[in-house]
């Protein structure tokens, strides 16, 4: 028998908090007004088509919004906006007030105006899977940022920038 705070879901929690994950802000419309959150699970699927899925969690406030957008900015973030990317984890605020900088873009989509590396495209697929969804989206456009941006990443509920040093080349 698994002791308590030893259960199979406690490790697998444990396993993944030290894993350390690039941060992005995904954004999206769903006629109510702009909804946003803050994710570590971005990753990318495919370049030709462009693809890319993030997991969207079913006790998010914002996760049934976005699900229902039909379209979504994913920003990618940096090393200076952890305080965006802890206003966007925070629940019960309006995460687009001042100060945050935002506007929208022609399809009508939120782009937080601070954030250089930015991904727009269209839900194609989602999937629940456990006590999450599986967002599938098509990208349609990319605003890459400079390549002096140091990445944001998050680990062990703690944020770190990504520095330069190489590991091994």
């Amino acid at each position: 028998m698994e002791a308590p705070g030893d259960t199979l879901a406690d490790r697998f929690a444990a396993a993944f908090r030290s894993h350390p994950a690039g941060v992005a802000i995904i954004t999206a419309d769903d006629g109510a007004g702009p909804t946003g959150l803050t994710a570590t699970s971005v990753i990318s699927v495919s370049a030709r088509p462009a693809l890319l899925a993030f997991s969207l969690s079913a006790r998010s406030s914002a996760a049934p919004r976005i699900a229902a957008a039909g379209a979504v900015v994913v920003h990618l973030l940096g090393a200076g906006q952890v305080e965006l990317a802890k206003r966007f984890a925070t629940g019960g605020i309006d995460r687009f007030a001042p100060p945050c900088r935002w506007h929208r873009l022609p399809t009508g989509e939120p782009v937080l105006s601070g954030v250089d590396t930015w991904l727009r495209g269209r839900i194609t697929e989602q999937l629940t899977v456990g006590g999450s969804t599986l967002v599938v989206v098509e990208v349609d456009h990319v605003r890459p940022g400079r390549d002096q941006d140091v990445p944001l990443v998050y680990r062990d509920r703690t944020w770190y920038s990504l520095d330069e040093q190489a590991v091994m080349t």
